[in-house]
């Protein structure tokens, strides 16, 4: 499937009732907004068909910036994906915060639920769940982290997501981070430890590009 047929999927996609998500969404408070803002690396997901793994594999690394956008609790989400030796980018998601409901990721042009944020034992650990139906029910999960020193344990709070999905161990994949394709640099006038996220090669994406969270049936 190439890189604009998954983005459809996704625009095209319904995330199941809350209900039925078992694994423990996140319930914001008014600070959320402010700790998600900045860059977020990305350090593995987990996808439950063998054709999604493998794009997953292509990914060297990524990033996600947050920022905040126009309209109150909404966070503009930017991607960065290194996929060979080109950086490609996309802003078509935001996160939507609002206090005693779950944190959703909207596409910005359908307005619908793409994503839900979920809970993880540490502010510095980003979790987002896809479960999305179509044809067939579509489980997925993307994991984000302020650095790439993750724990053990931090690694187990992941899989023990992705068990909680009913995904496996070889369901998940690990970025790699050999190259330096999407270069990370101190964001100019910018008060937040945080690095912020510089496209070396910006490109449109071509045909099979995959994108951590944008992958269909």
């Amino acid at each position: 499937m190439g890189m604009a047929g998954l983005v459809a999927v996704l625009g095209l996609a319904v995330l199941l009732p809350t209900d039925a998500v078992p694994c423990g969404a996140q319930r914001p408070d008014n600070s959320t907004a402010s700790k998600l803002l900045g860059t977020w690396l990305y350090v593995a997901g987990a996808a439950q068909f063998p054709q999604h793994r493998v794009e997953m594999l292509l990914i060297d690394h990524a990033y996600v910036r947050l920022e905040p956008g126009a309209a109150g609790q909404e966070l503009l989400i930017s991607h960065y994906v290194a996929v060979g030796d080109q950086c490609f980018t996309n802003n078509l998601t935001y996160l939507e915060v609002t206090a005693g409901n779950a944190t959703l990721v909207r596409n910005a042009k359908t307005q619908q639920i793409e994503g839900m944020l979920m809970n993880m034992s540490s502010e510095n650990l980003l979790l987002i769940q896809y479960q999305m139906q179509r044809e067939r029910t579509y489980l997925g999960q993307y994991l984000y982290a302020r650095n790439l020193g993750i724990s053990s344990a931090e690694r187990e709070e992941f899989e023990q997501h992705a068990e909680c999905l009913g995904l496996r161990a070889e369901q998940i994949v690990y970025a790699p981070w050999r190259t330096e394709v999407c270069q990370v640099e101190e964001a100019e006038g910018s008060n937040s430890p945080h690095p912020e996220p510089v496209a070396a090669v910006t490109a449109s994406p071509a045909p099979g590009t995959p994108w951590p969270g944008s992958t269909g049936n």
